[in-house]
């Protein structure tokens, strides 16, 4: 017998809570922005080490490695939709150039990936601002079918 399964709608935010475990103490995800000699392989790369890390890291004055800690980070659902949002992440006076920003969580064993940023081209900043401004919508949403 063939059937339909339906997914509650506040499954996905209790999942992205429990991923993102206590957004309200401490974000536990980073912004790492990555250089065009990186191919991201969605099926493939599922940690930072898959990465090639400090291989495909962007350097330069104004950068951390590891990346920028996302700041006020949130889970929010409203019918049927699950919202992941923070605050827009910058790098103040830097000179850096990059090609992708990847999010992940640095504090869970192996730092799982969350997605990357395909900016579409180079982009750079010349001791000025390199900042990534994220969708009004939310950095990504999950729909539940109705």
């Amino acid at each position: 017998m063939a059937v339909t399964a339906k997914m509650y709608s506040n499954f996905p935010h209790k999942a992205l809570e429990a991923l993102i475990s206590d957004l309200s103490a401490a974000s536990k995800v980073k912004c790492m922005l990555l250089t065009d000699s990186y191919t991201p392989d969605q099926e493939a790369d599922t940690e930072l080490a898959d990465l090639v890390w400090g291989t495909n890291e962007v350097e330069g004055d104004g950068y951390d490695a590891g990346g920028a800690v996302l700041t006020t980070p949130t889970v929010t659902e409203a019918t049927r939709v699950t919202k992941f949002d923070a605050d827009d992440v910058e790098w103040a006076e830097s000179t850096i150039t990059a090609r992708y920003a990847v999010l992940y969580d640095y504090v869970a064993s192996g730092n799982p990936l969350i997605l990357w940023v395909d900016f579409g081209e180079d982009k750079s900043s010349e001791n000025g601002t390199f900042k990534i401004e994220w969708n009004a919508s939310g950095i990504f949403t999950v729909t539940v079918a109705a």
